[in-house]
């Protein structure tokens, strides 16, 4: 078959990260599976073809004027200041040649240009966390999801902030030619393949407010550091001297989640990494992250991340070489 055309939307103010992270994994899947299968045909367009400066500096040059960009299979819309105040020529291109699209890709805030065009009505989509309500509120018939790092609606995937939109070019690599060439470039660039696309935005500690009190925050640290420790209201309490029933309100209060909700959090954090990083089984994995039986881990890890332990071994553990 021909190789798939990416045709990545350049504007001025664009996130740097979010055009050259997913064009390098596209790019690297197409030296991978050569001779064997076509890849990637990368091509990137700004609406009159002139360079663009992104929101750090630096300057790209698009290989074409939007009006003389090739069809694409895929239509990748990076975010960035410029999708805060858009051109309206740009969004009149993604609301008129989009839709001829195999696939309607966003990246951080490239999902407000995508809702503008119209494009996101009635679907499932993310964003960067700090523009999820402003995207529900702008456009409330689009459903925006605010914790996972990218969602799949069809032939619409949108990911949350940054280096989110490598993952998503992982996941769509490892659709279009196998879990091995994803593989080999997410060692190549050095990440994970591939966190799973209902992984919450944040880490469980980045993920609630850091309490204002100390004694709170000790215990935040401690939950930490000592995951599979009693982590009982009761015993947090005592260690941040106050009755549980305070403790309980209190750390709510200031973090935003309950005591147990923040506990699960983190412990499936930490299970989540030994099951990426260690070779240790999963009943270790569960006792080294607090959890008393294997399958209290595997209903903790259906609830949170949708899968179980070992089939989450199975797709993101990255053997050592």
């Amino acid at each position: 078959m021909p190789p798939r055309t990416v045709l990545v939307l350049l504007h001025d103010g664009v996130q740097s990260l979010d055009v050259t992270g997913p064009v390098e994994v596209f790019t690297g899947a197409t030296l991978a599976v050569a001779p064997d299968s076509a890849g990637y045909r990368v091509r990137t367009a700004s609406v009159d073809g002139a360079p663009v400066r992104t929101s750090s500096g630096l300057t790209l040059v698009p290989d074409h004027a939007l009006a003389d960009a090739p069809a694409p299979h895929t239509v990748l819309v990076p975010g960035g200041e410029g999708t805060r105040r858009p051109q309206p020529r740009l969004t009149d291109w993604l609301r008129a040649h989009a839709p001829r699209a195999e696939r309607i890709v966003s990246v951080c805030t490239g999902a407000l240009l995508l809702a503008r065009a119209g494009l996101l009505d009635g679907r499932r989509v993310t964003t960067h966390w700090a523009y999820c309500d402003l995207l529900a509120r702008d456009h409330p018939e689009v459903h925006v999801d605010p914790d996972p790092i990218y969602v799949r609606d069809g032939r619409v995937a949108t990911s949350a902030g940054v280096t989110a939109g490598i993952d998503l070019a992982l996941a769509l690599v490892e659709e279009d030619h196998g879990r091995d060439v994803a593989l080999t470039i997410a060692r190549h660039l050095v990440v994970f393949l591939r966190r799973p696309g209902n992984q919450a935005q944040f880490s469980a500690q980045l993920a609630a407010q850091t309490a204002r009190r100390e004694p709170l925050r000790d215990v935040q640290r401690w939950i930490a550091e000592h995951p599979a420790d009693d982590l009982s209201v009761e015993a947090m309490a005592a260690r941040a001297r106050l009755s549980p029933r305070h403790f309980a309100r209190a750390f709510r209060a200031e973090t935003g989640l309950t005591p147990g909700t923040y506990v699960e959090r983190v412990r499936v954090e930490h299970a989540r990494r030994l099951l990426e990083d260690t070779a240790d089984g999963v009943e270790e994995v569960s006792r080294a992250s607090g959890y008393r039986t294997p399958e209290a881990m595997r209903r903790a890890f259906l609830r949170t991340l949708g899968t179980p332990p070992a089939e989450y071994r199975r797709r993101f553990h990255a053997p050592a070489h």
